[in-house]
């Protein structure tokens, strides 16, 4: 009797696994990812109705008789909204003034740090609410930050 010819058996496919564990890394990634971006809405916290994108900033730093400077972009969230692609009812001389005082008494040593840079923020926004209060300032975004030294 002649033998049959043996016919191999199937591969097992490492698609499905490589396919579930690749699924499983997205997932878990894209939760921590969301888990670690602020808040939009969320309680204590206003959101902004408006944005007033301001021109950047460059201030002069001096530390340990090093000179530096700090160049940043930002943009405040307000409580109201401005006028339809108008400035003229913000007082922008009265901002930019106040965001100047802060930042020439930033420490570049402080600035490099994220607790630095948050600090900062809060710095603005306590000024900017006490000397602009009719701004309704709610947030302060920084949109570009150089230090330079």
């Amino acid at each position: 009797m002649a033998e049959e010819p043996r016919i191999p058996a199937p591969r097992k496919s490492r698609l499905w696994p490589t396919l579930v564990l690749f699924l499983g890394l997205a997932g878990g990634g894209g939760y921590v990812w969301l888990r670690t971006q602020p808040s939009t809405g969320g309680a204590g916290k206003a959101t902004a109705e408006s944005t007033l994108t301001l021109e950047t900033f460059i201030v002069n730093l001096n530390s340990s008789g090093q000179r530096g400077y700090l160049r940043v972009g930002i943009t405040l969230g307000l409580g109201h909204p401005l006028l339809h692609n108008s400035t003229e009812s913000a007082p922008i001389a009265l901002v930019r003034d106040t965001i100047l005082s802060v930042l020439a008494t930033a420490q570049p040593e402080q600035l490099s740090g994220i607790e630095g840079k948050r600090q900062l923020k809060e710095q603005l926004l306590k000024a900017l609410q006490e000397r602009a209060p009719q701004m309704a300032v709610q947030s302060v975004y920084f949109t570009e930050f150089l230090v330079q030294m």
